[in-house]
């Protein structure tokens, strides 16, 4: 899988890097297509909307093709780009109710210091078991909370692919592993959402943090046994 060529037709990841809180970060945004138009999987952090449509470009495609933006979850290296990319397209926002509040700003991100990114309005709540037809199949919504309250993933079943949103991330040691314990407020739970994950049928992982990954279900079942050891 790639920018411009893929493992998975309809499925591009779209490789950044920002600068987020002064250091220097390297994100995976995703892009499914659909009969519809594009979806966006998670924006990035505010900036990254000429990178966002530098590749979309480079795949035949303009920002205003996508039509629904679906968060994995409200933290700002992936929502804090959101409102600006609303200025140019006018997309369905998409993200699971318990993460809604902290995205229109009712709450403030749990992992802020206070001076949030701006307020963007919610158009739909997701929940776990939702499936949103792509031309890669069915992706379906799964519930992986722990490193946020409304956390989600999404799973391709056809293929075994997951977008494991911050649930796992690659960008350590280990070639994959669970959510970092520093930015994630309960890590038992987000154990136990890794956990769920190792019982669905995953052949490879896209990792907001990391990218793509050839590793399936076994590998995912691992990161749980080692935290426990």
């Amino acid at each position: 899988m790639g920018t411009n060529e893929d493992r998975d037709a309809g499925v591009h990841t779209l490789p950044m890097t920002v600068d987020y809180g002064g250091r220097e970060l390297t994100i995976t945004p995703t892009l499914v297509e659909t009969e519809r138009g594009l979806v966006l999987i998670d924006v990035g952090p505010a900036g990254t909307v000429d990178a966002v449509r530098t590749h979309l470009r480079s795949l035949g495609y303009e920002l205003e093709d996508i039509w629904l933006v679906l968060l994995t979850h409200h933290d700002g290296d992936h929502a804090g780009g959101l409102a600006e990319l609303l200025e140019h397209v006018d997309a369905v926002v998409a993200t699971h109710r318990k993460e809604a509040p902290y995205v229109t700003g009712v709450h403030d991100p749990i992992k802020g210091d206070g001076d949030r990114y701006p307020p963007a309005a919610v158009d739909l709540e997701l929940v776990g078991g939702v499936r949103i037809p792509t031309l890669a199949g069915p992706m379906a919504v799964v519930d992986t909370p722990g490193h946020s309250p409304g956390h989600v993933s999404l799973h391709f079943p056809e293929d075994g692919l997951l977008l494991a949103g911050d649930a796992l991330v690659a960008d350590v040691d280990e070639p994959i592993d669970g959510p970092k314990a520093e930015f994630t407020p309960d890590m038992d739970r987000a154990l136990e959402s890794v956990a769920d994950l190792a019982d669905l049928d995953i052949e490879h992982v896209v990792c907001f943090h990391g990218g793509y990954v050839d590793c399936g279900s076994e590998a995912v079942g691992e990161i749980v046994e080692s935290h426990r050891d």
